[in-house]
């Protein structure tokens, strides 16, 4: 049984009300926009957790840190 705040009952609902609130209009790129909402919050958060720390982030990710550090700089979470 899923519970409500589990992420994938979130992105789920979340997609229910864009493609409801497209009123017809043809959707486009979905598969990209899904990823950038959700990719930026979870780097944040778990850098957050990290302390700040790239390599301890990149680990809890379970990515390589030079993808994390090309993710950061793309979303503008670094310099």
């Amino acid at each position: 049984m899923k519970r409500s705040n589990d992420i994938s009952t979130c992105v789920y609902g979340a997609l229910e009300t864009y493609f409801h609130d497209l009123d017809g209009e043809k959707p486009a790129a979905v598969y990209n926009m899904v990823i950038k909402s959700v990719e930026r919050p979870m780097l944040e958060v778990v850098l957050k957790q990290a302390g700040g720390n790239q390599t301890l982030a990149a680990e809890i990710l379970g990515i390589n840190r030079n993808t994390l550090r090309k993710k950061l700089v793309d979303y503008k979470l670094v310099a």
